[in-house]
């Protein structure tokens, strides 16, 4: 069965730096970082020690209301330290990675009911792969959603090549998706463009989508509003192509193995390649960091400030490097012809030379401003929502309002390019994710 989903609304970021096609290295790193902030909604409880000896999968901490749900170590070695922030909030677990590497054996027998599929993701820490939405948290083990959503690919900025990066692993993104499929109906999304192409167009017990358009049509919430909208009451998971193959491998091998293929991008990168490693690895390692550059973990529209000390996270397989912005532009705005700067609202030149890339950085040119309604926003969401008046009822507080106009069909990242195109700079995202956190506090 064969869906085509056409998407109109959108835009392209065109943001210099992509990856080449190529892996210049495999890393092992010295430590690796478990991150319990990586997973929304996840309330860690240490169950190791500092010296303690771990398995890759064993597991490092559990969910204080749910202790079944589990993060699990990506390599085996000994627990070299617990990292705390403010009010000894546990931030992560290092661990430092022994010589010869060994990991838990989970057993290759294929789960064939749906309490088996739930207890092997609970075991191999995989669990917290699947995202629920409305929301956007870990799903609740108690949960059964409607359909379990999978997008094969990203149009964000400099997203990695999928078929590159996963292409090899379709036997195991197959027993993933078989496994899931006993839980709930298993929709998968490809490239419209590249359908006959692409390897995951041969998936089996899923329905098959083909997407075409600009951003965000790679993102799952657009392609979940088109297919099947979230109403009050349902739920549906989500889970990356990467953490698919992921499960399949458990459930291939027996062994949980997280090593991916992670794009290093940007215009300020020394070098646009892929380099293999594993979750939690230190972006010091992963790339060489120059001065005066911000180090993103994802795209550059959505990703996590790392910094050049930072780990890379449980959910990430990019990074993005850009220029920190420093500079102040004289009269930049009165100019009337800035070749090196694009605008997607025709303001300047760039829809002469479509095809030009820019080395954007992180300068904002100015800070935010009267909030000034315009087009724009539409103009780039390609959902039945009205985003400027979701982000009002947002800032409002309004419960009753944010429901009315779409809050359970989206995430902070189906609006980031509203964050780009806003003439008045303000921090759409974050508007969206207090909005978000206010309706988990008061609904649950």
């Amino acid at each position: 069965m064969s869906n085509n989903l056409a998407l109109k609304k959108g835009l392209n970021v065109p943001l210099s730096g992509e990856a080449a096609l190529e892996v210049i290295k495999k890393v092992s790193p010295d430590i690796v970082a478990v991150k319990p902030t990586d997973f929304k909604g996840f309330l860690p409880r240490l169950l190791v020690k500092e010296g303690d000896a771990v398995l890759a999968g064993s597991p490092l901490m559990a969910h204080k209301n749910n202790p079944e749900i589990l993060l699990t170590s990506p390599v085996s070695g000994t627990v070299e330290s617990i990292v705390r922030g403010e009010k000894r909030k546990l931030l992560a677990v290092l661990v430092k990675a022994g010589s010869k590497q060994e990991a838990v054996d989970f057993g290759t027998k294929v789960p064939s009911t749906d309490q088996e599929v739930r207890e092997l993701l609970l075991k191999s820490g995989l669990w917290g792969s699947l995202v629920q939405r409305p929301y956007g948290v870990m799903a609740a083990t108690d949960s059964t959603p409607k359909a379990i959503f999978v997008s094969s690919f990203s149009t964000a900025p400099l997203a990695p090549n999928e078929d590159f990066v996963l292409g090899e692993s379709l036997q195991d993104i197959q027993a993933g998706v078989n496994a899931l499929s006993r839980i709930a109906p298993v929709h998968v999304s490809i490239r419209g463009e590249k359908a006959s192409s692409t390897p995951f167009h041969k998936l089996e017990n899923a329905v098959i989508h083909e997407v075409t358009g600009p951003h965000p049509a790679g993102n799952v919430g657009v392609q979940i509003s088109h297919i099947s909208p979230i109403m009050k009451g349902e739920i549906v998971w989500t889970v990356s192509l990467l953490h698919l193959a992921a499960i399949g491998h458990v459930i291939n091998t027996g062994k949980l193995d997280l090593t991916r293929k992670v794009a290093i991008t940007g215009p300020a990168a020394n070098k646009t390649a892929y380099v293999s490693c594993l979750p939690g690895t230190p972006v010091s390692e992963i790339a060489t960091i120059a001065p005066d550059v911000r180090v993103i973990g994802g795209d550059a529209l959505t990703g996590e400030n790392l910094g050049k000390d930072g780990y890379l996270g449980f959910f990430q397989n990019q990074l993005t490097i850009l220029s920190e912005g420093y500079e102040r532009e004289w009269f930049g705005w009165a100019k009337p012809f800035r070749p090196k700067v694009h605008s997607s609202s025709w303001c300047y030149f760039s829809w002469l030379t479509p095809g030009k890339k820019y080395a954007m950085d992180t300068n904002l040119h100015g800070g935010p401003r009267a909030f000034v309604e315009t087009k724009c926003f539409e103009d780039v969401t390609p959902m039945d929502i009205f985003p400027i008046y979701l982000i009002k009822a947002c800032l409002a507080g309004n419960i009753e309002k944010m429901e009315q106009f779409g809050i359970y069909e989206v995430l902070p990242e189906d609006l980031a390019l509203c964050d780009y195109v806003d003439p008045s700079k303000n921090e759409i995202q974050d508007i969206i994710q207090k909005g978000i956190d206010l309706m988990i506090k008061e609904m649950a």
